[in-house]
C-alpha cells in the first residue's frame, strides 16, 4: 500500500490506522490466463480535469493515481456526453449519446432526475452490465446510480446482480427538497436512502462516510469474485454536487484545498486500496481499471479558485457544453497489456466502454439498434498509428445541439437562444466559433474567419447530428424514448419492504 503509506505520512494521521502490507511477490491467480479480463469502472462525481496530480494538479494529493498513471496510460481526450449526471451515466451504460436513449432531459425533472421519477432509463435499452452478465460475468454496482429510483430502472433490473448505494445525488437530500417545496415535488423528498439491491437499508445517510463505506464494498465484492470473470461499476458520491464535498475523518481537514481536496484525497486512497488488493489476490494482470469522472467540476465563482475544484487549462465549467466540462481526467491501468507510463491524446468517449467491454469479453455488441461508441482496444494498448474512431462528436445541452468536433476542430453553432453558453451571452448575437482543442487547449483563439472550410464541413455534420439526435423543437430520426411508470414511490424503509 505505498500509495497510502505516502499520504498518510504527509497527512499525520498514521496512529489508529492499520496497513496491511501487500506481498512483492502475489501469489499465482487462481484463473487461467484463458479466462475473460475482470473490468473496473471509477466515475467520480464532477471531479475535473485538472484537480488530480497527473493531470496538473498542485493542491490536491493523488499518490495513488500517480502511480496509476505511471503504471498506465492517460487519456487526455476522453469525453464524457454531458456536462450533468443522469445523461453521462446513461451514455456509460448503453454506449450511446443520451439523446438516443431519451435520457438528456424530460418534463418533470429537467436535464437530472429528481428524486420519486416516473422516468428512467428504459428496460428495454441493453446495458453493458446486461452484455457481461449474459457471457458469464459476476456484475456489481456500489455508489451512485441516477437513472431511476423506481423498481424497473434500479440496478439491479438493468443487468447488476449486486447494488449498493444511492439511486441519484447526494445532495438531494430531504432538507433539500423541503427547501424546493412543491418545485420538483421536492416536499415528498424522502432521506437520503442507502440501498441493498432493491431495498433502501438506511434512511438518512452520514455522507462523510460514503467513500469509505463504498471502498470497503468494493474491496469485499473483488475478494468474493476473485476466481470468476467480474464487472464492478464504482461511481464514487465525491466530490458531488455541495459547495462543502464530504469525506471520513482521517482525511477531513487534512489537504491544502478544504473539503473539496479532501475528499479528491480519500477518492486517491480508495484507488490505491483497490489496485493494492487486485495485486494482492494475483489479479491485477487479468484486470483492466478505469477511472474518470462523469463530468467536469463546477468551479467556484471565481474561477481561479480551486475551492470547488479546477477544470484548467481547459476552457469553462461543469454542466455547460465547455471543454472544461466535456473532456474528464482519465486513466487506465492493466499491468502488461496497456503500456505503462503513456499517453493516447486521440479523441474516445464514456460510450466506446460497451463495445470494447463486450469485445474483450467475446460478447456480441447489439446489432438491433444504433450504438454511438466504438472498439477502442488500439488506442488502449497503445498500437502503432491507432487513431480515433470518431469522424463526429457532438456537444448537446439538454435537447439542444451547441458544439460539434471533428479532429482537433471544435465549432461552436450560431445560437438564437439557449439556457446556458459556455461562451455566448444571452440578448447578444452569436456568431460561429471555431477552436483547435489540441493546440489551443484553453479555447482562446476563435480561428472561424481564417477556416471557413472548416466551419462548413462542421456545419453540415451539425445538421446531420440535429437529423438522427434532434436538436431544440426537432426530434431527432432515431431517438429511443426513456422508460416512464405511473405512480411512483419514494424510495424508504416502508416502500421498499413491500417489493
Amino acid at each position: 500500500m505505498k500509495c497510502l503509506w505516502n499520504l498518510l505520512l504527509l497527512t499525520g494521521v498514521m496512529s489508529g490506522l492499520v496497513l496491511e502490507s501487500v506481498s512483492a511477490e502475489p501469489k499465482q491467480a487462481a484463473a487461467s490466463h484463458h479466462q475473460p479480463p475482470n473490468f473496473i469502472v471509477i466515475f467520480c462525481d464532477n471531479l475535473g480535469y485538472g484537480d488530480i496530480e497527473p493531470f496538473g494538479s498542485t493542491v490536491n494529493r493523488t499518490p495513488c493515481l500517480n502511480r496509476m498513471a505511471r503504471e498506465g496510460r492517460k487519456f487526455t481526450h476522453f469525453c464524457v456526453t454531458a456536462g450533468v449526471c443522469t445523461p453521462s451515466r446513461a451514455s456509460i451504460m448503453t454506449g450511446c449519446y443520451s439523446q438516443r436513449v431519451g435520457m438528456h432531459w424530460n418534463p418533470r425533472d429537467g436535464q437530472v432526475l429528481r428524486p420519486i421519477s416516473p422516468y428512467g432509463l428504459h428496460p428495454d435499452e441493453i446495458t453493458v452490465a446486461e452484455i457481461l452478465k449474459d457471457k458469464g460475468y459476476k456484475t456489481g454496482m456500489i455508489g451512485k446510480w441516477h437513472l431511476g429510483d423506481q423498481p424497473p430502472f434500479l440496478p439491479t433490473a438493468q443487468g447488476f446482480e449486486y447494488f449498493y448505494g444511492i439511486p441519484y445525488s447526494d445532495d438531494m437530500t430531504q432538507a433539500v427538497g423541503k427547501r424546493l417545496g412543491e418545485r420538483f415535488e421536492g416536499n415528498q423528498w424522502p432521506p437520503l436512502p442507502v440501498m441493498l439491491n432493491d431495498k433502501v437499508i438506511e434512511a438518512g445517510v452520514d455522507r462523510n462516510l460514503l467513500t469509505k463505506q463504498y471502498t470497503e464494498k468494493a474491496v469485499e465484492f473483488i475478494e468474493q469474485n476473485q476466481d470468476q470473470p467480474f464487472f464492478l461499476y464504482f461511481p464514487q458520491a465525491m466530490p458531488g454536487s455541495t459547495q462543502k464535498p464530504f469525506s471520513s475523518e482521517a482525511f477531513r481537514g487534512k489537504s491544502k484545498n478544504g473539503p473539496w481536496g479532501d475528499s479528491i484525497e480519500e477518492l486517491d486512497w480508495s484507488t490505491g486500496q483497490i489496485l493494492d488488493k487486485l495485486v494482492e489476490l494475483g489479479i491485477d494482470q487479468n484486470t483492466l481499471v478505469i477511472w474518470t469522472s462523469d463530468n467536469g467540476s463546477p468551479m467556484a465563482r471565481n474561477m481561479a479558485s480551486t475551492e470547488r475544484g479546477t477544470n484548467n487549462p481547459l476552457h469553462g465549467r461543469g454542466y455547460t457544453t465547455a471543454e472544461g466540462a466535456f473532456r474528464v481526467p482519465t486513466i487506465m491501468w492493466w499491468p502488461k497489456t496497456i503500456p505503462a507510463g503513456t499517453v493516447c491524446e486521440e479523441l474516445t468517449t464514456t460510450m466506446d466502454l460497451l463495445p470494447t467491454f463486450a469485445h474483450l469479453s467475446k460478447a456480441k455488441v447489439p446489432t438491433d439498434r444504433i450504438i454511438d461508441g466504438h472498439d477502442i482496444r488500439p488506442l488502449m494498448v497503445g498500437k502503432a498509428g491507432a487513431k480515433t474512431p470518431y469522424d463526429v462528436f457532438y456537444y448537446y445541452a439538454m435537447d439542444q445541439l451547441q458544439a460539434v468536433r471533428k479532429g482537433p476542430w471544435k465549432l461552436f453553432l450560431p445560437l438564437k437562444n439557449f439556457s446556458r453558453h459556455p461562451h455566448f451571452k444571452k440578448g447578444e448575437s452569436s456568431k460561429p466559433l471555431l477552436f483547435n482543442v489540441v493546440t489551443d487547449i484553453s479555447s482562446e483563439h476563435n480561428v472561424a474567419e481564417q477556416h471557413p472550410e472548416i466551419v462548413k464541413e462542421l456545419m453540415i455534420l451539425a445538421e446531420k447530428g440535429r437529423a438522427d439526435l434532434g436538436d431544440t423543437n426537432r426530434p431527432g430520426a432515431n431517438q429511443r424514448k426513456p422508460g416512464k411508470i405511473e405512480n411512483p414511490l419514494p424510495p424508504t424503509l416502508e416502500t421498499t419492504s413491500r417489493n
